[in-house]
């Protein structure tokens, strides 16, 4: 098969010529206007609303919202909505109205130039500012990893690029211009991708409802396919595309209604207040009234982006069984009330004539392959159920199943009594069963090839705009809040500084490409981010929230709260969290394996309240800050 983009013409790839050249002259804008430190850090804490509120929301939004959120919304549905919610009223009105205004009050009167630093100067800590530091530096790769692994299955899929050269094509870009033009240049090129970004995912929308029918029949017809979850996910709660998962705690078919909930929506919804790569934005700009005026623009781009990737992945199923690729097999389960909706065991013909089923074969270290088998027949010549079943090695053999809307009323083949149907199946089924290749595989058969194009921009866009911020983030947490602040006696020299930076930016990119290239499926893209977003709430949180608000949190009260964050964060991880304990291996299951539930809750449910306890009952027991201090902190100079 011909590579999706093979075709493009001239026009087209002097459209990609011009955007990577648009990026290039901003970056190089961002290092001629890169002076000092706080240019670097802080883009010269000048930057213009609309800028900062858009590079705001690129660096909030990127390939893993986009690929790799919408393909979990594409497996589990319209319940990722909530997570829109979350995004706009928590992640841009709270964030911008509650959190901004203190946050840029409080950098200015203590000239701090990332989260770390304001931690560290808040509680006069640098204990606090160099553990705030390795956080970042050490745990930020693996968000960086799910946002190179969004854009590279997208760039292989469109181009058939090896998996590797695509992650490698990513990483290359993106260090190029962060490496070079400091936040000045990561702001001005996330202004820039973030309006190609929006007009990328608005006509991706329209597309979506056009080929669909309108809003209405797509959401119907969606309500309808409700009988063709697949059965894995509906012992879990699965209830359909557009229901919520089963509520309860305590047996395994709530397990959903928890990983949607705690991991997915609480997980992102609340670590968002707490990711360094976004705080520091509030730091850019001139006034409040800046942030003031950037929380309509934001809350619009949120909107357009979560909103439309959810809606397309979850739409992506009605797509399919319409217009995707045709299954043939044996029903397995008959049609019901819904209308031809059945499962098929899957079957392949053979030149002469005969059917086979198709087998999976999966080893005890999780190496599946599919293999043909004749066909198992009673004492009447009709076909048997394949079995599953389990040999001496421990391979496990059993049938390939899909859920299907049966195509036409006449079977593909007749074999005696027995009849081979044709039908088409939902969407994660259509993408191998890997939900982070939902969207780029309904992109590549839904869309014109030019749109592939257009949005091969935007997801390059998405995954520039964030991944730039990150390791920018990452940067500076190496060179400012660790080595400033531990070897470096001088302290506060850019001609220290900045080199430090630049090679922690290479150094984190190198360990996000690595984790990248060998951490695939099993949506880890939303896992991935999750986990970095819940591990920044439990451990910032508190001490930020307290040292906006709370004259009375203590430096001990602070250090405590991010100990306890960090380290319940990672326990639960670790030790209890299912699959992530596993794949780490210092468990061979989770230690709750016996408890339904608790092996997919969050850890940000129980992380983050035990910091936040540790915060005020340590403060409440410790020697309250120097009031001179506090004097400089809460009532500062206008500024």
């Amino acid at each position: 098969m011909r590579p999706w983009l093979a075709d493009v013409s001239l026009a087209e790839i002097c459209v990609v010529l011009v955007y990577l050249s648009a990026t290039a002259y901003l970056g190089w804008l961002g290092y001629r206007g890169t002076k000092t430190t706080a240019d670097y850090l802080l883009a010269g804490r000048a930057a213009h609303p609309f800028i900062m509120s858009l590079s705001y929301g690129a660096t909030f939004i990127s390939t893993s919202a986009i690929v790799g959120f919408g393909g979990v919304a594409g497996l589990f549905g319209m319940s990722l909505l909530w997570l829109v919610v979350l995004n706009i009223l928590v992640g841009i009105f709270f964030a911008f109205v509650f959190f901004g205004a203190r946050t840029r009050r409080l950098g200015h009167a203590l000239d701090a130039h990332t989260l770390p630093e304001l931690l560290g100067r808040r509680y006069q800590s640098r204990f606090i500012q160099v553990l705030a530091g390795a956080v970042i530096a050490l745990f930020m790769p693996l968000y960086g990893a799910a946002v190179l692994i969004g854009g590279s299955e997208f760039l292989s899929t469109a181009l058939e690029l090896p998996y590797g050269a695509a992650l490698l094509v990513f990483a290359v870009v993106v260090a190029a211009y962060v490496f070079f033009g400091g936040l000045k240049g990561v702001m001005y090129t996330d202004a820039f991708q973030g309006v190609i970004m929006f007009a990328g995912m608005v006509t991706l929308l329209t597309f979506t409802y056009t080929r669909l029918g309108g809003v209405a029949p797509a959401h119907r017809e969606l309500t309808a396919l409700a009988d063709l979850v697949p059965a894995n996910l509906a012992a879990i709660g699965h209830q359909g595309w557009t229901a919520m998962p089963v509520f309860g705690f305590g047996d395994r078919r709530y397990n959903l209604w928890w990983i949607v909930v705690s991991t997915i929506v609480l997980g992102v919804g609340i670590g968002v207040l707490a990711q360094p790569q976004l705080v520091v934005r509030f730091m850019t700009v001139k006034s409040r009234r800046e942030l003031n005026r950037a929380v309509g623009v934001g809350a619009v781009f949120i909107l357009a982006m979560v909103g439309v990737a959810y809606t397309t992945g979850a739409l992506s199923n009605v797509f399919f069984t319409r217009h995707g690729p045709i299954f043939q097999g044996r029903v397995v389960q008959a049609p019901g009330a819904n209308g031809p909706h059945a499962r098929l065991q899957l079957m392949k013909p053979t030149e002469g004539g005969q059917w086979l089923d198709i087998v999976k074969e999966s080893s005890a270290d999780g190496r599946t392959t599919n293999i043909l088998r004749a066909p198992g027949v009673d004492a009447m010549g009709r076909w048997l159920p394949v079995s599953r079943t389990t040999n001496q090695a421990g391979v496990v053999c059993e049938g390939v199943t899909v859920p299907v809307v049966l195509v036409g009323t006449e079977p593909k083949a007749r074999l005696g009594p027995n009849e081979v149907r044709e039908g088409r199946s939902i969407s994660v089924v259509v993408a191998g069963n890997n939900p982070d290749q939902i969207i780029p595989t309904y992109i590549r058969a839904a869309l014109p090839p030019w749109f592939g194009l257009v949005f091969l921009l935007t997801l390059l866009a998405a995954a520039m705009s964030t991944l730039s911020s990150q390791f920018h983030t990452l940067g500076t947490a190496v060179g400012r809040d660790i080595y400033q602040q531990v070897l470096d006696t001088r302290r506060g020299g850019r001609d220290r500084t900045i080199p430090i930076v630049r090679v922690a930016i290479l150094a984190g990119l190198l360990a996000a490409v690595t984790f990248g290239y060998y951490a695939r499926g099993e949506y880890i893209i939303a896992r991935a981010t999750a986990i970095f977003f819940g591990l920044c709430a439990a451990t910032f949180l508190p001490a930020y929230l307290g040292g906006l608000y709370w004259p009375r949190m203590t430096r001990a009260g602070a250090a405590a709260s991010m100990v306890v964050g960090l380290c319940a964060s990672l326990a639960w991880v670790t030790l209890v969290k299912t699959p992530e304990c596993t794949a780490i291996g210092l468990v061979k299951a989770s230690l709750l394996e016996a408890h339904p539930n608790w092996p997919v809750v969050d850890p940000v449910l129980l992380a983050l309240p035990l910091s936040a306890l540790t915060a005020v009952v340590v403060s409440l027991f410790t020697r309250p800050p120097p009031s001179d201090h506090l004097a400089r902190c809460f009532n500062p100079q206008p500024c």
